[in-house]
């Protein structure tokens, strides 16, 4: 007797009200959690193989439909490292690409992979759909809103450079993008952090991001500001962030938009200003726009630490896709 169409669905997922699984925001992390991915990135980085392989017989997708050096790279070599076997998918691989619908392209995945992450061109909510529909674990690579588990790695990189993060003082300076948001979110759980944004007028952080962040810093005795003149920022600084003034897989409608950013160049004389502040850049760079090249490969520069962390903090947050520590 052959089995009904309902039993055979059901081996792929029954559409429903199943929530989305895996990592899409730092914002939903509660903060213990959050540190103890942070510090487990940090471990990994001393000693890639304090592991005993926990994506064994495991396969991760691995989608990137923009661009990736760093991040998908460290992906798949993380997923390698800890066991598993990645399926590469680039940007016309798959049939979201003829007009597919998400949720069906997420219920097949899901039948086939235990992990996805993902970089795409649509929005998180893309993801999400993904992850519900396939009842698997995604992790967001970037998203327009946010570049999570580039949070994860600047935070671990932080960590390694500072120890104890209580107070620390950073200045980001640029667009208010998607490494942005993430910063806030991931420093706005530590207590005594002042983060102030200087971004040109009409690029900062969206609006709806900027508020949670501020809620979540208000409950850690954290602060978060946006200004819009360097000549406004804080006296004292640990820490100088930028990134490329173009993010990946965007562009700007205002065609003078070079001369509005050009005030917020980070060279020697603004670096200057805090001559104990360390730099940071989540690359890739461009020498002469957001960085001189003098701060970018200066002695206070830990943009190539972070590349470095890419992969032992893209190895954590696999293993946290795979199996989330409780709490």
């Amino acid at each position: 007797m052959c089995d009904t169409a309902g039993e055979l669905s059901a081996l792929l997922g029954v559409p429903g009200p199943v929530p989305e699984q895996g990592l899409f925001t730092l914002a939903e992390l509660p903060p213990e959690r959050l540190r103890r991915l942070v510090a487990r990135s940090v471990e990994l980085f001393r000693d890639r193989g304090a592991h005993d392989r926990p994506l064994r017989d495991r396969v991760v997708g691995v989608l990137f439909t923009r661009t990736s050096t760093r991040t998908r790279t460290a992906f798949q070599s993380g997923a390698v490292r800890l066991g598993g076997t990645p399926v590469a998918y680039g940007p016309g691989d798959l049939q979201l690409n003829t007009g597919e619908a998400v949720p069906d392209t997420g219920r097949v995945l899901g039948a086939m992979l235990d992990l996805l992450v993902a970089r795409t061109a649509g929005p998180l909510g893309e993801l999400r759909e993904l992850s519900r529909a396939g009842r698997l674990p995604v992790i967001n690579a970037m998203a327009a809103e946010e570049h999570p588990t580039q949070g994860v790695c600047d935070l671990a990189v932080l960590t390694l450079a500072c120890g104890d993060l209580s107070g620390v003082r950073l200045l980001y300076t640029g667009e208010g993008n998607n490494t942005a948001t993430a910063l806030a979110h991931g420093l706005a759980t530590v207590p005594g952090a002042r983060v102030t944004f200087a971004t040109p007028p009409g690029y900062g952080l969206p609006g709806d991001a900027l508020a949670t962040a501020r809620k979540s810093a208000e409950a850690a005795g954290a602060r978060i500001d946006e200004i819009h003149d360097l000549a406004d920022a804080p006296a004292e600084v640990d820490v100088v962030y930028t990134t490329r003034w173009q993010t990946t897989g965007t562009s700007k409608p205002d065609a003078s938009w070079r001369e509005v950013f050009r005030p917020f160049h980070v060279d020697g004389a603004l670096l200057a200003r805090w001559p104990r502040a360390l730099f940071l850049h989540d690359l890739p760079a461009h020498r002469g726009d957001e960085v001189a090249g003098e701060v970018l490969d200066g002695p206070r520069s830990l943009a190539w630490t972070q590349a470095v962390m890419k992969l032992p903090s893209a190895m954590a947050v696999l293993e946290y896709g795979i199996q989330p520590p409780p709490g």
